[in-house]
């Protein structure tokens, strides 16, 4: 059994030298470095951190964009006996990067050309920083800065001497499984972020409990669209690719962040991947996209399209029970549709694709059916950066909509009630898991790691059940329950997500009860869709009495989920939104109200949008045509 990620590397290297293992464009094109070519690169960046001065245990901070040096560079600092400090590129200068390479101490930290500025902002506020390097070409030369090249130049002469060799060999090779790997720290929900201590160990057997899941091959390829420094990209896609000589594409980066987002489809049919992994947010977007170009192709084609989704639904009922029973006389209706229509959608994904591997936070059960509707199956898994990450997923030969797939081998899960009493098999309560991929603990925080880790089970703080066929179904964060005057508890996720994703004019949403006579809602509206409605009725946006209609199109929504409605029954309706209001912004990265991995920050919501909440809970809000709402409309149409 490996126990440290040089072990799985240097594995790799001697198994599949000659396949490629990272595709990266250069001069437009993309270009294939192989293991052997990798390792060579890694071996020359680690002995120049050596040459460096870098010592065993040392921290250096990483700022970039998936790429190959991304992997080379954190290959270089494990083979230094360094700790990465993993940095993600949507981070502020100021504070989240500043406090990140300050708590965890980091002597270096090295950046792409998009970010070298914040680094340079900081520099007097991150006084332990000895050396900024730079991955592109630097404009000036300075004390504190130095080239990742010049790094490897250095690495290359000191590797060229006999003793300093020796040196290196030994120093990679006293690398040992509890060793740390990274310091990742938490998305920033909270005002210090902690810094999760994952070791060595729990990188490498976590690689080797995905790989219970489902098969990859050394012929498979994916293209890469989250960021690295996630421990969901790190696991499922570096390591998991790398331990089967596969291989990972770099999406091709632009000079803005929309430039690399129109960059996807491009890269997809470039590299024509085997699969992918994606969050909530990329498949709503990848969904969005289909729909809208099959509108385009005029109402025979969506009525067709239509249609085609309905047979599939049936045909494919929860997964699991895909064609079987009275299901088998829909399959050449199914096959039909498949071939007329499907394939040329899957064609848009590059003609390979076979399934993606859903993370990061709840998809929704339309979006998984969608999904394998059109023969792209999401596989959606569950997992935590404090279990490195991947405790679940669904696969190919089994899976179950509405399901965060079946456990990974070589790990033990229980759930849990409030006391941390043992629950039976069907009862909802927390999920607590035991194993090798269990954090070493919080960085500088021994408070935090004991109320987490006790006796080595790790309390993930997430609510689920195990069902009778073995499927894990995760309901939502214990502290994102919403909690009733009387005291009773349910999670919001479910009803949100169906809200934004059943909805053309609701684009975000977010519950609140905290023992409250009633649930209150925070909406964002999609004004674009809104306004088309009201055209189509006749009624001039933005005018007097446009409102009125605008607000009543979003209380319909709501009320889809109310006895007669269409949705009735799909939730309790004593947790539907009695109130709401529409916030007069987004939630997103840039106001911190949405992390890296595209999940909303409740607690941040609550306070940014205190005056609104506080609203929520008055006689006024009762009435949807109040001034708050009045005022919120006002500021979406005119910007």
């Amino acid at each position: 059994m490996m126990k440290t990620l040089l072990e799985l590397f240097e594995a790799s290297v001697e198994k599949f030298s000659g396949n490629v293992l990272l595709w990266e464009k250069v001069n437009g094109k993309y270009t294939g470095f192989t293991y052997r070519q990798i390792q060579d690169e890694v071996y020359r960046f680690g002995a120049g951190l050596m040459a460096l001065g870098i010592e065993k245990g040392d921290r250096i901070g990483l700022l970039a964009e998936g790429r190959v040096d991304w992997l080379v560079s954190e290959l270089g600092m494990f083979y230094a006996g360094a700790v990465n400090v993993p940095l993600s590129v949507k981070l502020d200068a100021g504070f989240e990067i500043a406090f990140r390479l300050n708590h965890s101490g980091a002597r270096m930290v090295i950046a792409s050309w998009t970010q070298v500025k914040k680094l340079e902002e900081i520099k007097d506020t991150t006084p332990e920083i000895e050396k900024i390097i730079y991955l592109d070409s630097m404009q000036e030369q300075a004390a504190h800065r130095i080239s990742f090249n010049e790094i490897k130049e250095l690495g290359s002469a000191f590797l060229a001497q006999p003793e300093n060799k020796k040196r290196f060999e030994e120093r990679w090779k006293s690398v040992e499984a509890d060793d740390l790997a990274n310091i990742s720290y938490t998305s920033g929900t909270t005002a210090d972020p902690k810094g999760i201590m994952l070791t060595q160990q729990n990188y490498a057997e976590n690689t080797r409990q995905s790989n219970t899941l489902m098969t990859i091959t050394p012929e498979f390829k994916t293209l890469t669209i989250l960021p690295w420094d996630h421990s969901f990209a790190h696991t499922a896609c570096l390591y998991c690719f790398m331990y089967n000589g596969a291989s990972i594409a770099c999406q091709e980066i632009g000079k803005t962040a929309l430039e690399t987002l129109k960059n996807i489809p491009k890269n997809i049919n470039e590299i024509k991947p085997d699969l992918m992994m994606s969050v909530p947010a990329l498949s709503k977007a990848f969904r969005k996209n289909i729909e809208s170009g099959i509108r385009a192709k005029g109402p025979t084609t969506e009525k067709l399209f239509n249609m085609g989704l309905k047979i599939s639904y049936s045909y494919n009922a929860l997964g699991f029970n895909r064609g079987k029973g009275f299901r088998m006389l829909l399959k050449p209706l199914y096959t039909m549709f498949d071939k007329i229509l499907f394939s040329k959608v899957r064609a848009n994904f590059g003609g390979n694709l076979k399934f993606f591997i859903g993370g990061g936070a709840l998809l929704d059960i339309e979006l998984q059916r969608f999904f394998a509707a059109i023969g792209i199956p999401v596989m959606q898994g569950y997992g935590l950066s404090e279990a490195s990450p991947v405790i679940s997923s669904n696969a190919l030969h089994a899976y179950k909509f509405g399901s965060s797939g079946r456990l990974v081998k070589y790990m033990e899960l229980k759930i849990c009630d409030y006391n941390g009493n043992e629950l039976p098999r069907g009862q909802k309560g927390e999920i607590v898991i035991k194993g090798g991929n269990v954090m070493k603990g919080y960085w500088r925080n021994e408070k935090a790691t004991a109320e987490t880790i006790k006796d080595g089970w790790l309390y993930t703080g997430d609510m689920g059940y195990l069902d009778k066929d073995d499927f894990l179904v995760v309901l939502g964060r214990f502290k994102s329950l919403l909690i009733s005057s009387d005291g009773e508890k349910f999670s919001p996720e479910g009803i949100e997500e169906s809200l934004v994703d059943q909805s053309p004019f609701i684009e975000q949403c977010m519950l609140y009860n905290n023992q409250n006579p009633y649930t209150s809602g925070m909406i964002v509206p999609n004004i674009a869709a809104i306004n088309r409605e009201l055209e189509k009725k006749g009624i001039q946006p933005g005018i007097n009495g446009s409102d009125k209609a605008t607000l009543e199109i979003i209380q319909q929504e709501i009320d889809a989920y109310k006895t007669g409605g269409k949705y009735a029954g799909m939730f309790p309706e004593r947790w539907l939104p009695a109130t709401w209001v529409l916030v007069p912004e987004s939630f997103n990265e840039q106001n911190h109200l949405m992390n890296s991995t595209m999940k909303i920050v409740r607690g941040k919501i609550v306070d940014y949008f205190a005056d609104e909440l506080k609203f929520l809970y008055s006689p006024e809000a009762k009435n949807i045509h109040n001034k708050m709402n009045i005022k919120a409309l006002s500021m979406w149409n005119n910007k």
